[in-house]
C-alpha cells in the first residue's frame, strides 16, 4: 500500500533548481531510508515531503491530495518531523517537551486533556524516558535527547514519521539506541518511518526500502540488495567497494576501499582482499 507520493516535484532555492521532476512512493508501513552524498538534496527532499518547504512544481501527495493545499493542523495529525539538530528552550523538562505533540488535536487556548496526558505518558514509556520525564532536556545525553525528540514526535499520534539524520553527532552507541528504537517503532505500531541516513550501513541494515538521491534526482530505488551495488555506489558516492553479507542477518554491507578511478594498485592497500576472506566472501 502507498499512501505518500511525490508527482513530477521541482524544489528550488531562489532560481537554483535543487530536485527536478522527482517521482518516488514511500511504502506503507516500512522504514524507508534517502541516502546519497552531501549536498545531494535529500535532506531537501525530507523537508519538502514533511511540509516543510514549499515546491516550486509538481506535488506531494498523501493519500491522493496535495500536502501543501491541506491545514496545518491536519496535515500534522498525518504525518511529523524530527528535524536535523533540534533544540529545545533552557530548562524545558521531557514531558513538556513532549507535550507540544498533543499541538494539532488542542482547542481554544491549548487546555491539555485527560487524553493528551495518557498520550503523553504513552510516548515517554515507548522512548523508554519514564525516569527522565521530570528532567530538563538540556541536561541529557545525545541519545537520551534524540529519544525524548522522537518521544514528542510519537505524541503527535501519526502514522508516519519524517527524522533527518536522527544519529549526527552521536557516538556508536546512542546511534544504535536511537535505530534500535525506531526500528522498534516500527515493528510493533507498523508506523511508516522515512529518514535521511548518512551511514549505508545503518541504512542497509534498518531500512526496508532504500532511494538513493544524486543531484536531486533517484540514481536507485528499492531493498538494500537492490540499491547497495557497485555501480550506484561508484555513481553516487564515487567510491569502490566491497559488498559483503552481514554475518549476521544477511544484509549487505559496504566497505569502501577506494575512490572511483583510483589506479588498481591502491584497491588492495591495507589487506582488503584478508578482510573479504575474514568475513566469507
Amino acid at each position: 500500500m502507498i499512501r505518500l507520493t511525490t508527482s513530477k516535484l521541482d524544489i528550488a532555492y531562489d532560481d537554483r533548481l535543487i530536485v527536478q521532476d522527482l517521482n518516488i512512493a514511500i511504502p506503507q508501513g516500512k522504514i524507508t531510508a534517502l541516502v546519497g552524498s552531501n549536498g545531494s538534496g535529500k535532506s531537501t527532499i525530507l523537508k519538502t515531503m514533511a511540509r516543510l518547504m514549499q515546491p516550486a512544481n509538481g506535488s506531494v501527495l498523501l493519500d491522493g491530495k496535495s500536502i501543501h493545499k491541506q491545514s496545518t493542523k491536519e496535515v500534522a495529525k498525518q504525518l511529523a518531523i524530527l528535524p536535523q539538530n533540534p533544540t529545545a528552550p533552557d530548562g524545558l523538562t521531557v514531558s513538556e517537551l513532549v507535550s507540544y505533540g498533543r499541538f494539532p488535536y488542542q482547542k481554544g487556548f491549548g487546555t491539555v486533556t485527560k487524553e493528551d496526558r495518557e498520550v503523553v505518558k504513552w510516548a515517554i514509556e515507548a522512548t523508554g524516558m519514564s525516569e527522565f520525564s521530570d528532567r530538563p532536556v538540556d541536561q541529557l545525553s545525545g541519545g537520551q535527547r534524540q529519544r525524548a525528540w522522537i518521544a514528542m514526535a510519537l505524541a503527535q499520534e501519526t502514522d508516519i514519521l519524517f527524522l533527518d539524520e536522527p544519529t549526527t553527532f552521536l557516538d556508536m552507541a546512542h546511534q544504535l539506541e536511537v535505530l534500535q528504537l525506531l526500528q522498534k517503532l516500527n515493528e510493533m505500531n507498523n508506523r511508516t518511518i522515512v529518514m535521511v541516513v548518512h551511514d549505508l550501513n545503518h541504512a542497509s541494515r534498518y531500512a526496508h526500502h532504500m532511494i538513493a538521491i544524486k543531484k536531486g534526482t533517484v540514481s536507485g530505488e528499492g531493498s538494500p540488495e537492490e540499491v547497495m551495488t557497485h555501480e550506484i555506489l561508484r555513481e553516487v558516492f564515487n567510491i569502490e567497494a566491497d559488498i559483503i553479507p552481514d554475518p549476521r542477518t544477511g544484509v549487505p554491507l559496504c566497505l569502501p576501499y577506494s575512490l572511483a578511478g583510483e589506479p588498481i594498485a591502491n584497491k588492495v592497500a591495507f589487506g582488503h582482499e584478508k578482510v573479504l576472506q575474514a568475513a566469507g566472501a
